[in-house]
């Protein structure tokens, strides 16, 4: 029974004498798929900037502000994920590091088997160590070579140090698969799409080894801002 002053909490239903008055509202913010051209921008640009936004291409919500999960830096692209639901953004940050996340990387030239093996070992210059499950090539002209690169909840910043520590020259990187969702010709760049109930539910259930770290807090999810 409440009290005077108790808050209704999220899932709270609130009746007088029996009858149903109120059923708080668990319909989250929407949330977009984005095709992002590299060098556009994921926000508005600041005083001098001239460049497009991906964040111009979605709904205008009154008060809110647009949060990406895990941006690609600006010089790369592919698959961008944007909510404006703030308790959702920290959930998925959370999973990010959980889900697998793959990449098309295009280099100059063919990797050798070294820099192959260097590359699925993961270590970075810092120590640190990116999973990476797989590496396969995936075609190219002229000088340049593209690879399909499956790692586990590496972002595209570190994924080019990786690459550039193994000597390879890398012209760019797309992301074409965040978790269970995946870029593919009915979304061609510059495009958004909303995702529905059942895709939503399937990325918050497909995070994988349970036993990596899970503590991103709202501070890790700042809105849009990309180098």
């Amino acid at each position: 029974m409440a009290t005077l002053g108790t808050r209704a909490a999220g899932n709270d239903q609130v009746k007088l004498d029996g009858r149903l008055i109120r059923q708080a509202s668990t319909v989250r913010m929407a949330t977009y798929l984005c095709h992002r051209s590299p060098g556009e921008g994921l926000r508005e640009p600041r005083e001098g900037e001239e460049h497009t936004a991906m964040v111009d291409r979605l709904p205008t919500r009154s008060g809110k502000r647009y949060i990406s999960i895990s941006p690609m830096p600006r010089i790369d692209g592919g698959l961008e994920l944007l909510t404006a639901d703030g308790a959702l953004a920290v959930q998925l940050q959370r999973l990010v590091r959980r889900l697998q996340l793959g990449f098309s990387v295009r280099v100059r030239g063919e990797l050798v088997s070294e820099q192959v093996e260097g590359l699925l070992a993961g270590e970075l210059d810092s120590g640190d160590r990116l999973t990476i499950l797989s590496c396969e090539p995936g075609g190219g002209e002229g000088a340049n070579r593209w690879y399909h690169v499956l790692t586990l909840g590496a972002n595209g910043r570190d994924l080019r140090a990786l690459l550039e520590r193994q000597g390879a020259v890398v012209s760019r990187i797309l992301r074409v698969k965040f978790g269970p969702l995946e870029l593919d010709r009915e979304l061609p760049r510059g495009s958004v799409r909303a995702l529905d109930a059942d895709q939503l539910a399937m990325l918050l259930g497909a995070a994988v080894q349970p036993g990596t770290p899970d503590d991103a807090t709202y501070d890790d999810v700042a809105p849009i801002d990309e180098d």
